[in-house]
């Protein structure tokens, strides 16, 4: 077993846990955004905010493995890798997306959230359609 294999594996399988947060939070926005409850409220605080820093570690981890992969190919590779640049720059609007909801978990926390549950539904579909386009970069490697 070689050690790109071992990075390229938990590159993969932190990533996987990345999303299934990052799935799974627009969802709990989009259900708090219609919730009137204040039980419910209190409940959607703690749930939102425990599974975003649940979450961050994974996608930080995955950032790291990212990395080791790329060094351990080496510049030459990285270099006529164009379709991996464009995965990259995907991959940037992820972990902006990934800062935003942290944004978003403020104003729930502050009782500001002037969103409405359409918004974050629709919220919710951008990181699958983005996850789709890297998938396919990274395995048809157009460029």
């Amino acid at each position: 077993m070689t050690t790109l294999l071992i990075y390229k594996a938990l590159h993969v399988f932190f990533m996987v846990a990345w999303f299934a947060g990052i799935f799974y939070l627009p969802r709990l926005f989009v259900y708090h955004a219609s919730s009137q409850s204040l039980d419910c409220d209190a409940q959607f605080k703690v749930m939102e905010r425990r599974l975003l820093y649940f979450v961050t570690p994974f996608a930080l981890l995955t950032l790291v493995f990212g990395l080791l992969l790329i060094h351990s190919y080496g510049s030459a590779w990285f270099n006529a890798s164009g379709w991996l640049h464009i995965k990259l720059v995907l991959v940037s609007l992820l972990y902006l997306y990934h800062a935003y909801c942290f944004k978003l978990l403020a104003d729930f926390k502050a009782n500001q959230n002037k969103r409405s549950a359409t918004f974050y539904r629709i919220f919710n579909e951008l990181p699958v359609l983005i996850l789709l386009a890297i998938v396919l970069l990274a395995y048809l490697k157009p460029l």
